[in-house]
């Protein structure tokens, strides 16, 4: 009975994480919208500048080619999770009112999404490829996911976001 219990601990955390990331999402959009983001979206962008060109050890020479390529493919990523995010949002609101039809075209939906996600993931391999060294492409992987979770340890101790996981039962432990 203990490990299930820490499998729904161990499932209640990695929600907890996916609904933040999908939380941080919508960030983007805000940045363009809203005047007294920017300041705090520049700080930010400046920051994962600096942490991936630290992590990856960019030459000025390679940062001047991978920036570009890396900020167009993180514009088309974040271009599906949105869609994607929409999707969900629309699954969460209408499911109990959707056709059989209705969720077969949005499983479908989702799954295309998917593909489309990958397919980016393995176009833009390539590109980083004919960028960087091999150890640097999977350096930058790597970097990807830690700055991911830097900024979750960072976002999850902020009292507001503390107060909704909270609220909402991701932090507790299961009775």
């Amino acid at each position: 009975m203990k490990s299930m219990n820490n499998f729904r601990t161990e499932d209640m955390k990695k929600g907890g994480v996916i609904l933040i990331i999908l939380a941080a999402f919508p960030l983007v959009q805000l940045k363009a919208q809203n005047p007294n983001l920017k300041p705090n979206m520049e700080k930010l962008n400046a920051y994962k500048i600096a942490f991936f060109t630290r992590r990856l050890n960019l030459t000025s020479q390679e940062a001047e080619k991978f920036w570009p390529v890396y900020n167009e493919f993180q514009d088309r990523r974040n271009s599906i999770l949105l869609e994607r995010q929409a999707l969900n949002w629309n699954i969460n609101q209408n499911e109990l009112n959707m056709s059989d039809k209705d969720m077969i075209e949005a499983g479908d939906k989702h799954v295309s999404l998917q593909v489309r996600e990958a397919a980016l993931a393995q176009e833009y391999h390539k590109k980083f490829r004919e960028i960087l060294s091999p150890q640097k492409v999977l350096r930058l992987y790597q970097a990807e996911n830690q700055y991911k979770l830097l900024l979750l340890n960072e976002i999850k101790d902020k009292p507001i976001i503390k107060n909704n996981i909270q609220k909402r039962g991701l932090g507790r432990e299961p009775v």
